[in-house]
């Protein structure tokens, strides 16, 4: 089995996995105090290392590279994709980029009720602006219901019914995870949403699952190919678009 060092800087915590070649997966996460600013520039790689001591390997020993691709935030994925890529550059490793829903979903599936039955989850990560990046992933297994832009917090208040319009599975019972469905509780709970407490670990992103996905994936031969899924445009682009439209009404007055 492959050795995989798997990461995701797309939210606030700085997550490392490294899956070794008996399928055990070592993990570890940095989360920043409140209102604090993520470690992942200084974090990642001294996390990975520490990783890889635990397992008493070198950084040789690391086969394939996994990197969470979001969406997510702007300047966690660029820190991300920038390491994923400079690694498998210098250790001679495949590079893999792992969809941040895809892999919060997977960590946080489970049985929730005493016929043992799942739910199917909606993977939810804040977008900050009063926005959220979603994906449903229906307890059946079938395909993945992407949401291609960021969504409103209105548009949470109709999330089932927009899934099951989209093709989910009718009268599916959904639970929603991470920390967009902790920000927005209460608009996904009118939606008929469950969202698991706040200490549940089902909010966190699970090391082990994005190794797993990263495991799995098909290797890029190009490793400028594997792109960060920003999702929207960058704060400081849509400020330089509202600038350059205030400008033009001016213009006209």
């Amino acid at each position: 089995m492959t050795v995989v060092l798997g990461f995701d800087t797309a939210t606030n915590a700085t997550v490392v996995g490294l899956r070794l070649a008996d399928g055990e997966t070592l993990q570890a996460r940095d989360d920043p105090a409140p209102h604090g600013h993520p470690g992942h520039a200084t974090r990642l790689l001294t996390m990975a290392r520490d990783l890889l001591a635990q397992a008493q390997l070198g950084w040789s020993a690391v086969e394939r590279v996994a990197v969470g691709v979001g969406p997510g935030r702007f300047t966690g994925l660029r820190v991300g994709l920038a390491t994923a890529r400079g690694l498998a550059q210098s250790l001679d490793a495949e590079l893999v980029g792992v969809s941040t829903l895809r892999a919060l979903a997977l960590g946080a599936r489970r049985p929730v009720d005493a016929a043992g039955a799942d739910l199917g989850t909606i993977a939810v990560v804040d977008a900050r602006r009063g926005e959220v990046f979603a994906a449903a992933y229906p307890a059946g297994g079938a395909d993945e219901i992407a949401f291609e832009q960021a969504l409103s917090r209105s548009e949470l208040e109709q999330l089932a019914d927009e899934i099951e319009r989209r093709g989910g599975p009718a009268g599916e019972r959904w639970q929603a995870v991470g920390d967009g469905a902790l920000a927005y509780r209460s608009e996904l709970l009118a939606a008929g949403v469950i969202v698991p407490p706040p200490d549940s670990p089902s909010h966190l992103l699970d090391a082990a699952a994005l190794c797993e996905l990263g495991a799995d994936a098909v290797a890029v031969t190009a490793l400028e190919t594997v792109l960060p899924d920003y999702r929207r445009a960058p704060d400081a682009a849509l400020a330089r678009g509202r600038a350059l439209a205030a400008a033009a009404r001016g213009g006209d007055a």
